[in-house]
């Protein structure tokens, strides 16, 4: 959770205040998310991809000062709509395909590194 003064803003049941959106993401939050992705960034390499998240932020926060009163909120984008077909039994998939490629399998399902602790 950041704590900043300003504006607040929530989420859920999470309530965070923040003066700028660039604020949010600093070193260590870049290094956390950098784990979670499981990306080794070199120092050049992190130093680049917070400047420009942090750019991208700015941006964002830029957006915050125009006045969008007068514009109709966007519900869609599109007049396109769903076409659904309808759902038949099949005689075969590629279920188990690709297992062989992944760097661990066991018994035709992909291993991965566990993502939650208990």
């Amino acid at each position: 959770m950041v704590e900043r003064h300003a504006r607040p803003f929530s989420f859920s049941h999470t309530c965070i205040t923040i003066t700028e959106m660039a604020d949010i993401i600093d070193k260590k939050a870049l290094e956390h998310l950098a784990e979670l992705a499981r990306l080794k960034l070199t120092l050049q390499e992190e130093t680049k991809l917070l400047k420009d998240l942090q750019n991208i932020l700015a941006h964002f926060d830029s957006l915050k000062g125009l006045d969008t009163s007068n514009v109709a909120p966007l519900t869609g984008g599109t007049m396109l709509q769903n076409s659904f077909r309808e759902d038949e039994e099949r005689e075969s998939t590629n279920a188990g395909k690709g297992v062989e490629n992944f760097p661990e399998n066991q018994q035709g399902f992909l291993k991965v590194p566990k993502v939650f602790e208990h």
